[in-house]
């Protein structure tokens, strides 16, 4: 087949971006380098990472799971969650998968080493690296000039007015961007960017020293696939073409193509996604000229159920991409 040896790295974060690319790309005979930010700093990580002194160790886990072709009772394990603690934002108990992770930083200290043991185990199709691999936090300014800390915050505000405009998201201390991913980004065929949170999720990717030279430097076509719905605190009212050029402000660079849903659901469907999701506000609209082949418009949504991308309907846009290169 033509995809065989064709490089593809995905950046994002440890829910949207597994779910709708990593789980079906996986089925098909390319070599896949996901990416992930390593800021997440919320729930039982934030306490798996005071306990142990480890890099947060929950994004990462969902991208190894999802390229998982390991037994069953791996993966059963890995999602297993112990314990009645409860841990701001609503999240009980402890993941088997952070602790595991977190106590083998802890008593090996060699990252790379960490990461070799977790893809041997859980027998990766591919490869999950972290954009960095020392300890920092994320900050944003808004647009009163408020600086924010950490990504719990960012992601659901509860401290700060949601209202606000972020104008900046950045890392401190600034730390450097991890080897392995830069070196991936230079052999990439294809870059994908996304779904996920903005500034709590993709953007952070390109924060570390190092990326965002890479990516502009990069021969690679780079896909950003739009989010599904606007977010509270991050996104409020946000357009296809707000996305779009806050992605490119960040990268450097323009986007080669970026994918967006055109389906308008009824408004009982997203009422009652929203009663679960309270922090999404409505569909992404579209404005502005979206012109073709940049701007790739299309029904991404699934027939029922939650308000979110079709995988299958998201892989075969980037597939047709690939075969018209």
């Amino acid at each position: 087949m033509r995809f065989r040896n064709y490089k593809i790295i995905c950046f994002g974060g440890g829910n949207a971006m597994p779910k709708v690319v990593l789980k079906e790309l996986k089925k098909f005979p390319v070599e896949i380098t996901s990416v992930t930010s390593m800021i997440d700093s919320g729930g039982s990580t934030a306490e798996v990472c005071k306990e142990f002194n480890c890099l947060p160790p929950a994004d990462i886990k969902k991208h190894l799971l999802t390229l998982s072709q390991a037994e069953e009772w791996k993966k059963e394990l890995f999602a297993l969650r112990f314990g009645k603690w409860e841990f701001p934002g609503g999240h009980k108990g402890h993941s088997f998968a952070n602790i595991f992770i977190g106590g083998l930083e802890k008593i090996i200290g060699d990252y790379k080493k960490v990461l070799d043991i977790l893809h041997k185990f859980l027998k990766v199709k591919g490869k999950c690296l972290p954009a960095i691999a020392k300890k920092t936090s994320l900050f944003a300014i808004l647009e009163n000039g408020q600086v924010i800390k950490g990504e719990d915050e960012i992601d659901v505000p509860k401290k700060h007015n949601g209202e606000l405009k972020i104008k900046r998201i950045f890392l401190k201390p600034r730390v450097q961007a991890y080897p392995p991913v830069l070196r991936a980004i230079r052999e990439a065929n294809l870059i994908t960017l996304g779904p996920g949170d903005l500034y709590s999720s993709i953007l952070p990717c390109f924060l570390a020293s190092g990326i965002k030279e890479a990516i502009q430097r990069t021969k690679a076509k780079i896909v950003f696939i739009c989010p599904a719905m606007t977010k509270f605190g991050e996104t409020n009212d946000f357009t296809v073409l707000d996305f779009t050029k806050e992605v490119e402000k960040y990268l450097g660079r323009e986007l080669d193509f970026v994918i967006y849903n055109t389906f308008v659901l009824d408004k009982k469907r997203i009422r009652k996604y929203k009663k679960e999701h309270p922090e999404l506000l409505g569909l992404v609209r579209t404005n502005g000229d979206l012109k073709e082949p940049k701007f790739i418009g299309k029904n991404l949504l699934l027939k029922k159920g939650p308000v979110e991308y079709d995988s299958k309907k998201v892989i075969r846009i980037i597939l047709d991409l690939i075969r018209e290169r």
